[in-house]
């Protein structure tokens, strides 16, 4: 009985593991895609949002608990329909509105499945009114890039798990 508990509870750990892999390389290209648009690079962002859609469709969310699948499922949908129109973007201008919706779910996961190996701080902008995601503590705006680069606070800080 004791070896079965411990291998199911292996099976559980090495799934979750997997997923939170998963989640945190979609985490990397979500940074790239930001790292882009702050630094005023359009081409940059069109071809990092396409690994961002793949990191998407790479995430073994069926072994998400309920509740997690049901919201991953949600805000999936959205990541991939802004990243395909990040892509299709005519300008920075337009990218950058359609990062804005990126962000708001990709805060919503992280919040939510808990899954960074790394802190994660959620930043905000009070002239774009919006918020996103930056793998370092100082400020990089996304929605200004070099106008005004480091506009902004950090709003809330999500440690690692």
């Amino acid at each position: 009985m004791v070896a079965f508990i411990a291998i199911a509870t292996t099976k559980i750990t090495f799934a979750q593991s997997k997923t939170d892999g998963a989640f945190n390389q979609l985490l990397t290209a979500y940074y790239d895609v930001k790292n882009a648009l702050a630094t005023d690079k359009k081409d940059l962002a069109t071809e990092k949002v396409k690994v961002l859609s793949a990191k998407v469709e790479a995430i073994p969310h069926k072994d998400l608990p309920a509740t997690q699948h049901m919201l991953w499922m949600e805000q999936a949908k959205v990541i991939k329909a802004k990243a395909a129109e990040l892509a299709a973007g005519k300008d920075i201008k337009a990218q950058r509105k359609s990062f804005e919706g990126i962000s708001y779910a990709m805060i919503k996961t992280v919040k939510n499945i808990k899954f960074n190996n790394a802190t994660v701080y959620v930043q905000h902008c009070p002239m774009a009114k919006a918020s996103w995601l930056n793998e370092k503590e100082n400020i990089e705006n996304p929605y200004y890039g070099s106008m005004m680069f480091d506009c902004g606070d950090v709003s809330e800080t999500l440690k690692s798990k």
